[in-house]
């Protein structure tokens, strides 16, 4: 049986995978940070292992990770789906607001994944998955920030590609477009319908897409697949 963690996996894409792993038989836990209703729901209906805990502090991304190889009895694969969205124009983007989106979105992926591939490495195999932005690619006006700390995760991703392949391990990252997320639910009406139009494939995305892709980059179907970027976006970043 295949054990999966997911960070951020309470709401949105992260809940999504959660559901389809689970749904597929692997052995599931999730790390999440406030929505204790939603995760306890999860866990109840689905199976999977909830652990509270604030991955942008790493003392507690340690400790998350060791409670989910505990549980596990190891870690085949890690999705690295936590993160946090912010609009504000660039000049009044706080010292405090930089230092949250990076702690949270870029530095989050670090530790969890410094803590858990110890074990892959063991293993001589393992799938980091880790869920980027469409933004990171293109950069998206009065989210400076946030396009930035999803750039980050493109560099980390290809670089540690390089460096864990020898020992068997893939690494992707998955660039969402615009879904239908509570990250977006901000977004007025009129705001996604805009983004709807300016999207290839017409419609918004759905948390399941994004979640398919993972699937498929943690099976065997996707052993010699490593160091790529791929769009979930419905075309929008062409």
């Amino acid at each position: 049986m295949q054990r999966v963690l997911v960070t951020g996996g309470s709401r949105g894409i992260g809940a999504a995978c959660v559901k389809r792993f689970s749904a597929l038989g692997y052995k599931t836990a999730f790390i999440y940070k406030n929505s204790d209703i939603s995760a306890r729901e999860l866990s109840d209906i689905y199976g999977a292992y909830a652990i509270k805990a604030d991955i942008s502090n790493p003392d507690e991304a340690k400790r998350a990770a060791q409670m989910a190889i505990d549980f596990l009895g190891g870690i085949d694969v890690l999705v690295n789906n936590a993160g946090i969205a912010q609009f504000k124009l660039f000049g009044d983007i706080t010292d405090e607001d930089w230092d949250r989106m990076m702690s949270v979105n870029l530095s989050g992926v670090f530790y969890v994944t410094r803590a858990l591939v110890g074990t892959m490495i063991s293993q001589h195999s393992g799938r980091i998955i880790n869920i980027g932005s469409m933004w990171g690619k293109c950069g998206s006006s009065c989210e400076v920030h946030y396009s930035a700390s999803k750039a980050g995760i493109r560099g980390m991703t290809m670089a540690l590609a390089k460096e864990l392949g020898p020992s068997g391990i893939t690494v992707n990252c998955i660039e969402p477009g615009v879904i239908d997320t509570d990250m977006n639910s901000e977004l007025s009406d009129e705001e996604m319908v805009a983004l709807c139009e300016q999207t290839p494939l017409c419609r918004i995305g759905k948390a399941e897409d994004v979640a398919h892709l993972s699937e498929f980059l943690a099976s065997e179907k996707a052993s010699f697949i490593t160091g790529q970027v791929i769009g979930v976006d419905g075309g929008f970043a062409i």
